[in-house]
């Protein structure tokens, strides 16, 4: 069982450093190149792919991450905020660019590190969702 969860682990900071150099639009590597599907790894940490995980509510996302351990919450929701707003940028969805912004603030809370690139997109989300 611990097993599955720091390979659980692996996975979303695998993720999140992906999807924070596309943020940064700095990818190293494209996606394909380095065989990440979002939807596998998201059935791999949440056992849905993103488009159900995305028809939740930010309630009902945040519970699943309060299911996990609490050490491990802060690491759940910087991935979701840049899987959101990685999602918010190619498609302009409004409920992803809220859901992103959410995410983030959990982020900061949780992890009570001060992330500029963080604070910024939160900036960023802000003018978009007045």
């Amino acid at each position: 069982m611990i097993q599955d969860k720091d390979f659980t682990l692996r996975l979303i900071r695998q993720l999140t450093q992906a999807l924070e150099k596309l943020l940064l639009g700095k990818p190293e590597e494209s996606l394909m190149q380095k065989e990440l599907d979002f939807d596998s790894l998201m059935k791999d940490i949440f056992k849905i792919n993103f488009k159900e995980l995305a028809s939740k509510s930010k309630e009902d996302i945040i519970e699943i991450v309060k299911g996990r351990e609490s050490k491990d919450h802060a690491d759940y929701y910087e991935m979701l905020g840049n899987i959101f707003m990685f999602h918010y940028r190619l498609e302009g969805t409004k409920d992803f660019a809220d859901k992103a912004k959410t995410f983030y603030e959990l982020y900061l809370q949780t992890s009570g590190i001060f992330a500029l690139p963080i604070i910024n997109r939160i900036n960023e989300l802000n003018s978009i969702l007045k």
